[in-house]
């Protein structure tokens, strides 16, 4: 467990138990980083039954995160952790939420696929879906691995990225009320297009609070409402 500004604690048991969580936090963001890929590509290929197995997929992530939640209260209580150790177990405990909240969005988007399915000739909308989604899906890889190797260098760029999938999102949602403006009749495939796009978007978001956390884990600074240029002079400064 590497990462500036962290030290063990004096207690081994202790060091288990904190990387115990930390890997279990992990494991649930692999998951969940899966989670959105299926879900992304049972739209672009209308399957109905990867798209349910995204959704099944919803019990396995919420329990992850009671387990993790309860482990931290679990530390909170007994060890009555401080400092860096203390900064750990909240940080984790925010990036399970966050981690929830992106497999959310994700049952989400596949839940659109039953309403594009019947209209398999028209799929304007899932190159936005494909690009969209193969962008916010590498923010989560590199924000789950800033937080793995407590890098707030990546923490940043994942912060920068945000910045660019929120232009991709509004370019391609000006495009999309263009089509419902000409052709009125498509209307209701358009918008759930949109959602499925708003969701993308929306995991991007969870992403770049997962960056903030590492921040504060790493460097004891509290970095979220900042924009990432903002959010990298704080760290040069400190």
């Amino acid at each position: 467990m590497d990462g500036e500004g962290y030290t063990h604690h004096i207690s081994r048991q202790f060091n288990q138990e904190l990387e115990a969580v930390r890997t279990k936090t992990l494991e649930m963001g692999g998951m969940v980083e899966q989670q959105v890929r299926d879900a992304v590509e049972s739209v672009l290929s209308l399957d109905s039954q990867k798209a349910d197995d995204v959704r099944s997929k919803d019990h396995d992530i919420n329990h992850f995160q009671t387990v993790v939640d309860e482990e931290c209260e679990r530390i909170l209580a007994l060890r009555q952790p401080t400092a860096s150790d203390l900064r750990l177990v909240l940080a984790i405990s925010k990036i399970v939420s966050d981690i929830e909240r992106i497999g959310d969005e994700a049952s989400k988007v596949a839940s659109q696929v039953i309403g594009l399915r019947d209209e398999v000739s028209e799929k304007r909308g899932f190159v936005e879906i494909r690009h969209l989604g193969a962008h916010v899906g590498q923010m989560i890889h590199d924000a789950l691995d800033a937080f793995a190797r407590m890098d707030t260098d990546q923490a940043i760029r994942v912060a920068y990225e945000d910045n660019k999938v929120d232009s991709e999102y509004a370019n391609a949602l000006k495009d999309m009320i263009s089509i419902i403006s000409n052709e009125a009749e498509g209307a209701d495939r358009i918008l759930k297009v949109i959602w499925a796009l708003r969701s993308i978007e929306r995991m991007g978001d969870h992403a770049k609070n997962i960056a903030e956390h590492v921040v504060y884990l790493v460097k004891g600074l509290d970095v979220r409402h900042v924009d990432a240029t903002e959010m990298a002079d704080r760290i040069n400064k400190n």
